[in-house]
């Protein structure tokens, strides 16, 4: 069983469009409604792949009833946190060559008793969770030593804690080892303060990573495939795709492919890029069900391709 904890929970709105003109009407040709945030999104993909998760998240106003009643539907248990705030609610503008805009709102602002109320919320749901994934930005009013305090309870309680977020909150948290953590390459540039221009940059940034405390790095490198490093090793996977629809919620479904094939090792690798490439391939932000996945597309390799030149660099 697998929770989730997403702090910053929306409602997502994904519009399809031939193209996205400034200034103009634009006619969407497709539209959809859909529970969000990182770890929401994972919840989803491990639901869709037949597995028992509970999401764990604070939810105010219509638009968080919402949220849990998207959830519910799709048959996820969900562990509310009242709060007095109204969910965000986001919009994603997908245009047909594959370009995606979104537009993210900031959220509520936590209150310190709704603050210490997810804390236990979590301790009450992880109770035999074989996983607890803390997924995406704090909101409002939560220190970046957040993470860090949730990271250090599930320890505690003899829980593995994945996590994937960026900035203070991810520099804060690897002092108390995270299990994995699961950046993408912007985020992997922005934690070692240096830009990415080939896999082997991300390597060693990975690497760096895991001496500041993270157990394992899972690193999404976009088109470029994705690294796995940890104390066995450094592995790279890559799949081919064709035609790439939506890339909203690619990183969680890897995630959670990830965290449902064990969460460790290149089986567990192979499972996150074969996520990933699915969920690209769908609309919005819909998960791959087993059926979408392509495993023989995948390729996992101990031989890192250091020389290769990102598609997209950072800096």
């Amino acid at each position: 069983m697998i929770v989730t904890v997403t702090p910053n929970p929306s409602l997502d709105r994904t519009y399809e469009v031939p193209s996205l003109d400034r200034g103009e009407v634009v006619r969407a040709t497709g539209e959809r409604v859909d529970p969000g945030g990182k770890g929401v999104n994972v919840s989803r993909a491990v639901a869709a792949a037949g597995r028992r998760t509970i999401a764990v998240l604070p939810l105010g106003g219509a638009p968080g009833a919402l949220v849990a009643e998207l959830l519910d539907a799709q048959g996820i248990e969900v562990a509310p946190v009242p709060v007095a705030g109204a969910t965000r609610s986001n919009i994603a503008l997908a245009e047909a060559d594959g370009v995606l805009t979104k537009i993210n709102a900031p959220g509520p602002e936590l209150t310190r008793e709704e603050q210490e109320s997810l804390l236990e919320a979590v301790r009450g749901s992880s109770r035999g969770a074989d996983w607890i994934a803390c997924c995406g930005s704090l909101p409002r009013g939560l220190a970046p030593s957040w993470y860090a305090d949730l990271v250090a309870r599930a320890h505690a309680a003899g829980v593995r804690i994945a996590l994937d977020t960026s900035g203070p909150a991810l520099l804060a948290a690897l002092r108390e080892g995270p299990d994995v953590v699961k950046p993408n390459a912007e985020e992997l540039a922005r934690a070692v303060g240096r830009p990415l221009a080939t896999v082997g940059d991300a390597l060693k940034a990975a690497e760096e990573l895991r001496g500041l405390g993270a157990r394992a790095v899972l690193a999404s490198l976009g088109a470029d495939g994705q690294l796995l490093v940890d104390g066995a090793g450094a592995w790279y996977g890559s799949a081919r795709v064709d035609t790439v629809r939506s890339n909203v919620g690619a990183g969680d479904s890897s995630l959670a492919g990830f965290l449902v094939a064990g969460g460790s090792g290149p089986r567990a690798l192979a499972s996150a890029v074969a996520h990933g490439a699915a969920a690209v391939r769908l609309p919005g932000s819909v998960m791959p069900a087993p059926g979408d996945l392509d495993p023989e597309s995948v390729t996992v390799t101990a031989e890192v391709p250091v020389d290769r030149a990102l598609t997209e660099p950072v800096s």
